[in-house]
């Protein structure tokens, strides 16, 4: 058996300001939007090019899930985005309005700059370091 991970699920408020943000600020595409019912969509969002792990946008339902949205890691950074031409990235996504915490640093695994989603759900920007 081959296994893999497939889809992370990312508790969001709204579905349409979640594809929004993912697409438009970090330049992801919408693999997929599909109604399940009059409230549940089915919607998938992943980094150009991205041939394994996707984000699976799940909106909030009830008040316990609704309070977990944009601290569903304990305000740790929860999600990697790697990318190889982090200055290219960094610049695009702070253009598109993206919260970063901090400067980018250099760390012996890559370069890095923590930033927030559109909940406050913390990132790394990541270029890792090549051998």
């Amino acid at each position: 058996m081959v296994a893999r991970l497939g889809l992370v699920a990312l508790v969001v408020r709204d579905y349409d300001e979640a594809i929004a943000f993912y697409r438009d600020a970090l330049g992801f595409e919408l693999l997929e939007d599909t109604r399940i019912d009059a409230e549940k969509r089915w919607v998938v969002v992943a980094p150009p090019g991205a041939r394994e792990t996707a984000l699976l946008l799940a909106k909030a339902a009830g008040d316990a899930r609704g309070a977990r949205v944009g601290d569903q890691t304990g305000g740790r950074v929860g999600w990697f985005l790697y990318t190889d031409a982090f200055d290219r990235d960094y610049a695009r996504m702070r253009a598109a309005g993206v919260v970063f915490e901090e400067p980018p640093r250099h760390e012996p695994y890559g370069t890095v700059a923590v930033f927030q989603d559109l909940y406050g759900n913390r990132w790394d920007l990541l270029q890792p370091r090549t051998s």
